[in-house]
């Protein structure tokens, strides 16, 4: 930092400190503040939906391939007991489906799900440091001209020896104001332009984002449907029906009726 620019965050320094304890009046713009609580909360949405589309294609990676490794177990546990049975031919191809579909993660829904959503919530992200780079700088120019104003009215309210003060203060208080006005009034101009295009910029990423959803579930059913002529017709009615479950308990009662289940 030059010695100029150190001088003038000495005196913002100074001024802020003189407005908080009421020794120098604070300018309040309530559009700009208006504009920039909407701004902010906007910000905040951006950068949770950014983190939120990360967490989700990671999620359905994740989810994608500890399906597969269960497939995969699920098709050697029943293959090494007789790789003819119906259970068997079934674990099998539940394992090419989940393949199938572990394969599509990538393909279909990983590369397109980047380009339509996470790349345009990026490019968004990346427009807020420089807009908060100018709503900084108009800040910054506000303590001048509220110190420049405080200065003007000193002077005028009593004037000193040197009559060239009151007119270089005035001189100061105005090009203080005509760059705080030319921020100030360009933030509250454009910031509603902006809030205003957020719904139009992320409609085709929504729509994307359900579209690959519905395809990806739709694939799924289609694929795992498949697997299902490996079964008896019955097993179904008798999940429907509740049945199912007093299979397994029934299983798991004459397990534990075997003399190994109650070794200590």
């Amino acid at each position: 930092m030059s010695w100029q620019g150190f001088k003038k965050s000495m005196n913002r320094a100074g001024t802020t400190l003189l407005q908080k304890t009421g020794q120098i009046e604070r300018t309040v713009d309530q559009d700009f503040a208006t504009e920039e609580a909407k701004y902010k909360v906007f910000e905040k949405e951006c950068g949770i939906l950014q983190k939120d589309g990360k967490a989700y294609l990671d999620s359905m990676r994740a989810m994608s391939s500890a399906q597969l490794h269960l497939a995969e177990t699920i098709d050697t546990f029943y293959g090494a007991s007789d790789k003819a049975s119906d259970s068997a031919m079934a674990a099998h191809a539940y394992r090419r489906s989940v393949e199938e579909l572990d394969a599509g993660i990538g393909r279909e829904l990983d590369a397109p799900y980047r380009t339509t959503i996470l790349d345009p919530l990026g490019k968004m992200n990346l427009y807020f440091p420089t807009i908060n780079e100018h709503i900084s700088k108009r800040n910054k120019k506000l303590l001048d001209f509220d110190a420049a104003r405080s200065k003007h009215r000193k002077l005028a309210e009593k004037p000193g020896e040197d009559a060239t003060k009151l007119p270089k203060a005035q001189q100061e208080l105005d090009e203080a104001k005509e760059v705080f006005d030319l921020l100030n009034d360009q933030l509250v101009r454009e910031i509603p332009i902006l809030l205003e295009q957020r719904v139009p910029y992320f409609d085709p990423s929504f729509e994307a984002m359900i579209r690959m959803q519905c395809k990806f579930a739709e694939e799924g059913y289609e694929k795992l449907s498949g697997v299902q002529r490996y079964f008896e017709d019955s097993v179904r009615d008798d999940y429907a029906a509740g049945q199912l479950d007093a299979q397994v308990e029934g299983v798991l009662q004459e397990m534990r009726e075997l003399s190994i289940y109650g070794t200590t």
